[in-house]
């Protein structure tokens, strides 16, 4: 199946070859898709202040969404209200809108108390076979921790759906670029610790057919930075940075795609 992207350009090279200017018809709204991470049973993890990740995350993608539609946008969240959505049926739902990219929120938390009182900062993770560190793995090994086993069954072989995703260059490509303008909005906007743009085998990015990150917004577990997550005015501060990469990303990769689509070769 092709990503959203090409699609793109195969309908201005349907027009051109039919003879019809593309410039007659509007570009349509990017589709983007955000998945608050966890909800129903899955609390997700727990700050010192008894805040829940699912809480926290839901909050900032509805913020995210309404600065998302203000740039033109067509916007599905994979879950409204605090109720379960199992990890596949949420790439499953996103694919079937055909978007343009995918986001998930998520906050990070660490395992021992003096860890908690000491590491917290931002990170925004893409799509790989394997982590690029060992605190990448932990952080993927627990955000997976709701999904499949390897002992479900061949079908939900998490490392063999990974390698045949990564098949598909551009979008794994797209997905890079998309960390890196989001990460770098983050950053600015909030001044953070600055974990970096990493990559590891999340389930949630699995699959997708467009350009896909997950962002950890913080650390719910630090007990500064946890209370700070729940604050209205600091998640407004989190939707409009990544809302602003992703408004980078867009022009970067629409500028390319506008570039290919000049410089090819007449029919």
């Amino acid at each position: 199946m092709l990503a959203p992207m090409a699609r793109s350009l195969l309908v201005i090279a349907a027009v051109m070859l039919a003879g019809v200017p593309a410039v007659a018809r509007a570009a349509p709204p990017p589709v983007i898709v955000i998945d608050p991470g966890h909800g129903g049973a899955a609390d997700g993890a727990v700050g010192a202040d008894g805040s829940k990740e699912k809480n926290v995350c839901l909050q900032i993608a509805r913020r995210l969404r309404t600065h998302l539609e203000a740039l033109g946008a067509r916007v599905f969240l994979t879950r409204e209200k605090d109720v379960d959505v199992h990890l596949s049926d949420r790439v499953a739902w996103a694919n079937r809108r055909s978007p343009s990219l995918f986001i998930s929120v998520h906050a990070n938390s660490m395992p021992t108390r003096k860890l908690r009182e000491r590491i917290m900062g931002i990170e925004t993770y893409f799509l790989s076979a394997s982590a690029s560190g060992t605190e990448a793995a932990f952080t993927a090994d627990r955000e997976n921790a709701e999904g499949p086993s390897t002992s479900d069954g061949p079908h939900d072989d998490t490392l063999a759906f990974i390698l045949a995703d990564l098949q598909r260059a551009e979008s794994h490509a797209d997905s890079s670029r998309l960390a890196y303008a989001v990460h770098a909005r983050l950053i600015e906007a909030t001044q953070a610790t600055d974990r970096g743009v990493q990559q590891a085998p999340f389930y949630v990015l699995n699959g997708l057919e467009a350009p896909a990150i997950l962002v950890e917004v913080g650390y719910i577990s630090h007990p500064v930075e946890g209370k700070r997550l729940s604050d209205k005015a600091y998640q407004e501060k989190l939707a409009q940075a990544i809302a602003a990469g992703v408004k980078d990303f867009l022009a970067q990769v629409g500028g390319r795609d506008a570039e290919k689509t000049a410089t090819a070769p007449a029919p």
